[in-house]
């Protein structure tokens, strides 16, 4: 599921290469600073945990978090852009093909049976069928905002906060270690991610403002 997800968005970013070849190199540094971000939240957020661990290695390796993803990911496409110069905004793009890469990874999550919920008093929280719910819902509001020429430039901003958000309250759901005064590192990593995004999101609608104002 973690290749198909990858091929998903491989084979509209090369297309997308054809009219500029900045394009690919772009998604390879989203691609790096992903991966990067990926394993770097885990670490921080519960790999640590592990150090007395016998497989630490294994789970040092093996981890990784698609909550560092999306900020790695964001990172590195805008070094990537910066060093190529490249002006065009990316993230309406990129924000559209998020959610169905992340559904792939979830339901290879139902697969392998991780990232479960918590006891509840009605059995265990459906952590993985919440998210892809999430991301389904997330999908239908990004097609819209598309087909309706809404808040254009501003999507994967908008989808930043939203995620960011909702993985900071379903978290308390979540069966992870939450050893920072009741929450998880994936809840500071998800705030500070959804905050961002709201800086970011700020800073454009005042620069799109400033543009449409009369000299």
């Amino acid at each position: 599921m973690l290749l198909a997800g990858l091929a998903w968005g491989a084979v509209y970013w090369f297309r997308e290469s054809k009219k500029d070849g900045r394009v690919a190199l772009i998604y390879f540094g989203g691609l790096v600073g992903a991966f990067a971000g990926a394993k770097l939240a885990f670490l921080l957020a519960e790999g640590w945990l592990h150090f007395n661990d016998s497989n630490r290695w294994l789970i040092w390796l093996s981890g990784k978090s698609v909550m560092g993803a999306l900020p790695g990911g964001w990172i590195g496409v805008e070094l990537a852009k910066t060093t190529l110069g490249y002006r065009e905004t990316t993230g309406d793009r990129f924000a559209l093909l998020l959610p169905p890469a992340l559904i792939m990874g979830r339901i290879g999550c139902l697969s392998a049976g991780c990232c479960q919920g918590i006891a509840c008093s009605f059995g265990v929280w459906p952590a993985v069928p919440v998210e892809i719910g999430f991301q389904l819902a997330a999908l239908a509001g990004l097609l819209g905002l598309r087909r309706t020429n809404r808040q254009l430039g501003q999507h994967f901003h908008l989808y930043l906060i939203a995620y960011g958000l909702f993985r900071f309250a379903h978290e308390f759901l979540r069966a992870t270690p939450k050893p920072f005064a009741g929450l998880s590192g994936y809840q500071l990593i998800a705030l500070g991610t959804a905050v961002a995004a709201v800086v970011a999101y700020r800073r454009r609608m005042l620069s799109e403002c400033g543009k449409a104002l009369p000299l």
